[in-house]
C-alpha cells in the first residue's frame, strides 16, 4: 500500500488555454482536483500527500501570474486548513522562506500551527521549492551541527518527518521530475497522467493505488 504519494501537480496553464480562459483559472481550478485527490487518499488510507504547487524556478513566470499564485495561496491556505482540521489532517508546506512575503509566510504558520494535531493523514505543499535547494540546505545544516553523513542530511531536510515517497505521479503527460523531492524520491516509483491536473478525480486516486501495487520494488536488490 502508498503510504506517501507525490503529485506533481502539472498542466494548469494548459488546461486553461484548452477551455478558452485565462491561465489564473487553471490555478483556481487546480484547488479544486487538490481537495479530490486528498479526500480519495485518506479514504483509501494513504497517510501522505504531497503536492509540487510552486518551484523556486516558477518566479520567472509572468509578473502577474505570480503575483495571483501568491495571492491566491495566501487567500485559501486559512480556509483549507480548517477544513483539514474537520477532517483530521496535518498541513505541511515544504520549501525556501526567501522571496515570500511575510503575510504568506504568516498565513503558512498559521496554517501549520492549527493542523499540528491531524493524525489521519498529512497533506504537504511543495511551495517556492528546489529539489537541490533543499538537499543544499540539509546540508549546511548538517555541517553546522559538525556531521556530514547520509543520516544526519536526512534529517535536516524541510520536514524530516516524513517519509520517503512510494509513487510519484506526474500530470500532463510530461515525463520528467523536474527536482521533486529529489533525496525522498531516489527510490519512488513513477507513474505519467495525460490528463490535466484541474481534470484530476477521486477515481484516479484508485487507478494508482491500483498501478502501484503491480509494482515490484526491489530498491536496488
Amino acid at each position: 500500500m502508498i503510504t506517501h504519494l507525490g503529485v506533481i501537480a502539472d498542466g494548469n496553464r494548459r488546461w486553461a488555454k484548452e477551455h478558452g480562459l485565462p491561465s489564473i483559472e487553471g490555478h483556481k481550478k487546480g484547488l479544486d482536483a487538490i481537495e479530490k485527490i486528498v479526500d480519495a487518499a485518506r479514504r483509501v488510507g494513504i497517510k501522505y500527500v504531497t503536492f509540487y504547487v510552486f518551484s523556486t524556478e516558477n518566479w520567472g513566470r509572468s509578473q502577474a501570474e505570480v503575483s495571483y499564485i501568491m495571492k491566491l495561496a495566501e487567500t485559501k491556505i486559512l480556509s483549507y486548513a480548517k477544513k483539514m482540521v474537520e477532517k483530521n489532517g496535518r498541513m505541511v508546506i515544504l520549501g525556501s522562506k526567501e522571496h515570500v512575503n511575510p503575510k504568506l509566510l504568516e498565513a503558512i504558520e498559521e496554517a501549520e500551527r492549527i493542523t499540528a494535531e491531524g493524525k489521519d493523514i498529512t497533506v504537504g505543499f511543495c511551495f517556492n521549492y528546489g529539489g537541490e535547494q533543499e538537499i543544499v540546505d540539509a546540508a549546511k545544516a548538517a555541517a553546522e551541527k559538525g556531521e556530514i553523513s547520509k543520516e544526519s542530511i536526512r534529517q535536516n531536510l524541510y520536514h524530516p518527518e516524513i517519509p520517503d515517497i512510494d509513487m510519484v505521479v506526474r500530470t500532463s503527460g510530461e515525463e520528467r521530475i523536474s527536482g521533486f523531492m529529489l533525496w525522498r524520491a531516489s527510490y519512488a516509483e513513477f507513474m505519467f497522467i495525460k490528463k490535466y491536473f484541474p481534470d484530476m478525480e477521486a477515481a484516479d486516486v484508485e487507478t494508482i493505488v491500483k498501478e502501484y501495487e503491480k509494482r515490484n520494488r526491489r530498491f536496488g536488490k
